[in-house]
């Protein structure tokens, strides 16, 4: 039940350019959060952004898709067309200190960085989140601590772009 590391990750990820902390969390009977665990899964995705940019032929843009747990990060990122320069960083990422660490990587290493905020309604992303299988399931309060310090991202905190879309489901 190891996590797994993440040279053999980004060899999957390049298939799908997603980087999202949770991956690193699953095992063969499903994701296991423990706060160990967490913080090596979030390791892990820092290494895996270091190395999927420095192995890069061409140059990359980086897009950190942030916003509460239910708010649709991932079915946005499932609809937008697959590009072999762009990877996306999914996770919830509310403030702009929990931002800074994938914007200083993208940054150190040449690569553009962008943010889209999937700006969805509280209610929504619990009612979606109430529907996912248990393991992926988060606890109440964890939505609702990240809701509370939602910081809008800005060009201020270095991003180069800045994308809202309301809802989690306008995605046009």
């Amino acid at each position: 039940m190891g996590i797994e590391q993440p040279a053999r990750y980004v060899g999957s990820m390049l298939a799908t350019k997603t980087i999202n902390p949770d991956d690193f969390l699953e095992t063969q009977d499903g994701r296991v959060w423990t706060p160990e665990r967490n913080e090596e899964a979030w390791r892990l995705s820092y290494a895996a952004l270091e190395i999927a940019l420095e192995c890069a032929t061409t140059p990359m843009r980086v897009v950190v898709v942030c916003g509460i747990q239910g708010a649709g990060k991932s079915t946005w990122i499932a609809s937008q067309p697959v590009s072999s320069s762009t990877i996306y960083f999914d996770a919830a990422l509310p403030g702009i200190r929990h931002r800074a660490k994938v914007i200083a990587i993208a940054k150190q290493l040449g690569s553009a960085v962008e943010a889209v905020w999937i700006n969805t309604p509280l209610d929504v992303a619990m009612e979606r989140n109430s529907a996912r299988t248990p393991d992926k399931r988060v606890p109440t309060q964890a939505i609702v601590a990240v809701a509370t310090q939602f910081e809008e991202p800005t060009t201020a905190e270095g991003f180069d772009h800045v994308s809202i879309y309301g809802g989690g489901h306008d995605y046009q």
